[in-house]
């Protein structure tokens, strides 16, 4: 009998009492900061002790409720997006196009292997382009329905948009949120040096996609294989149930929820678009999927408390890891890490100085996980400290990348990543257990990949 997996409430609690008793032992520090085009930014060479500010146990009890307001957005957004996204499930939309993936595979048995790569390159550009990471809470409701009516479990669900972007947003070349936002603060022309980084985003994407068909491979050799406490025939009850019909009204919804995944891409490079305006999209979506069936308004709103309520506890997990940040931010302990880190760099050769910066970069990124907020903290004292020890201001951003990226797949104070889980009802010790190994290979190219640039010349002037 599989023992039962912590809860990740639990987890993220174990987390903030850590972080609480951190304040204690590292002493308090701050940066300067200035505004620099509306972004809050560290300056260098600034940084001073300050009073220390340990958080007690009162400190600990109310920074949920600070989480929860600082995390507001992302909360609401996924409320708002789950009881949307419930809303189009309930037109039997999804279903039914499942339903013909699946009779297209079983017509040719080889396609299940070539839809999961597919998608993961799909999902690979969108975290190269725009960086894709708050919306893969809605993929996922997609994704996983789709692994397990190929027979597979919620592991590779939730693996086709989550590492396929992961992959992408470390190998980004564009991505505004993220690259363009370093290059700008390290004065570089912003989307420069993309050859060398649409070559790194190849060898990522597939990195991610070889390791993902390997398991799917072997859940095909046997199902039991499944790292999830999931039995035979819940996996097989999947595979199986009644078929629903494709009908014109249910290709329709189909065609506009393409319309609305692509005016998605296209907003969010072209006209700035985030959380606010992502969530009246697929709110946009629900409301014309329940006019184009003619569902009745009870029914509509029915499917929209249930889909808000099923993502309650991704919701919560969200508000709770913000809280760990609060903590260390009242505690006055990050600047104090920062400061430590990027002066460790500094002591060894060129191209393991470049490693140790793409090791301190994901270290930072446990207290910031956001992409452009570690991308405005880090980058003004990384990009210095790249010219004194005479390494390329292209490879400090890729290190950032790299260290920004690849770690959101496991780091539990991101809300992302711990509300993902939450969803897909994978305890965070499993996913962990089977992650390891794919963080590990990334780990091993991206040294490879950063050292590169210190031998041969791959950057542009």
């Amino acid at each position: 009998m599989l023992k039962k997996s912590p809860d990740a409430l639990v987890i993220i609690s174990l987390v903030l009492l850590l972080f609480a008793g951190l304040t204690w032992v590292i002493p308090a520090g701050e940066y300067a900061r200035e505004m620099v085009d509306g972004r809050n930014v560290v300056v260098p060479g600034t940084y001073t002790a300050a009073d220390p500010s340990p958080q007690g146990p009162g400190d600990v009890l109310v920074a949920p409720i600070k989480g929860m307001v600082g995390a507001a957005h992302i909360i609401a957004f996924v409320l708002l997006v789950g009881g949307a996204f419930s809303i189009l499930t309930a037109t039997g939309t999804l279903d039914a196009a499942l339903g013909s993936v699946l009779q297209y595979a079983a017509k040719n048995p080889g396609a299940k292997h070539f839809i999961i790569p597919l998608l993961m390159v799909i999902f690979s550009l969108a975290g190269c382009t725009f960086g894709m990471s708050e919306e893969n809470l809605v993929f996922i409701l997609i994704t996983i329905p789709l692994a397990r009516s190929m027979g597979y479990d919620n592991i590779i669900g939730v693996a086709i948009p989550f590492i396929g972007s992961a992959a992408g947003f470390a190998g980004a070349s564009i991505n505004p949120f993220t690259v363009g936002i370093a290059q700008g603060i390290a004065e570089l022309p912003i989307g420069s040096g993309a050859g060398y980084r649409w070559f790194v985003w190849a060898i990522f994407t597939t990195i991610a996609i070889l390791f993902v068909m390997r398991y799917a491979r072997k859940l095909d050799k046997r199902p039991q294989a499944t790292v999830l406490p999931v039995s035979d025939s819940d996996m097989e009850q999947n595979q199986s149930g009644e078929v629903i019909p494709f009908t014109p009204s249910r290709k329709l919804i189909l065609a506009l929820f393409a319309i609305a995944i692509g005016l998605l891409m296209y907003g969010a490079n072209e006209w700035d678009w985030y959380i606010d305006e992502i969530a009246a999209l697929f709110i946009a979506l629900g409301l014309a999927s329940a006019l184009v069936v003619r569902m009745k308004v009870g029914k509509a709103v029915k499917a929209f408390t249930n889909g808000a309520k099923d993502m309650l506890p991704a919701a919560l997990i969200i508000g709770i890891s913000r809280s760990v940040l609060v903590v260390a931010e009242d505690g006055k302990i990050i600047d104090t890490v920062l400061f430590a880190m990027s002066n460790a760099v500094g002591d060894f050769p060129q191209a393991v100085s470049v490693q140790m910066m793409f090791f301190v970069q994901g270290f930072i990124n446990i207290f910031i996980p956001s992409g452009s907020g570690q991308a405005a903290i880090t980058m003004p004292i990384m990009t210095p400290l790249a010219d004194l020890i005479g390494i390329s201001r292209q490879s400090a951003v890729l290190a950032f990348q790299f260290g920004d990226g690849l770690l959101n797949l496991i780091i539990p104070t991101s809300g992302v990543t711990m509300g993902i889980l939450s969803v897909a009802k994978i305890p965070y010790n499993i996913w962990l257990k089977w992650i390891w190994k794919l963080i590990l290979i990334f780990t091993l190219f991206s040294a490879i990949l950063l050292a590169l640039p210190e031998f041969v010349d791959v950057w542009p002037g």
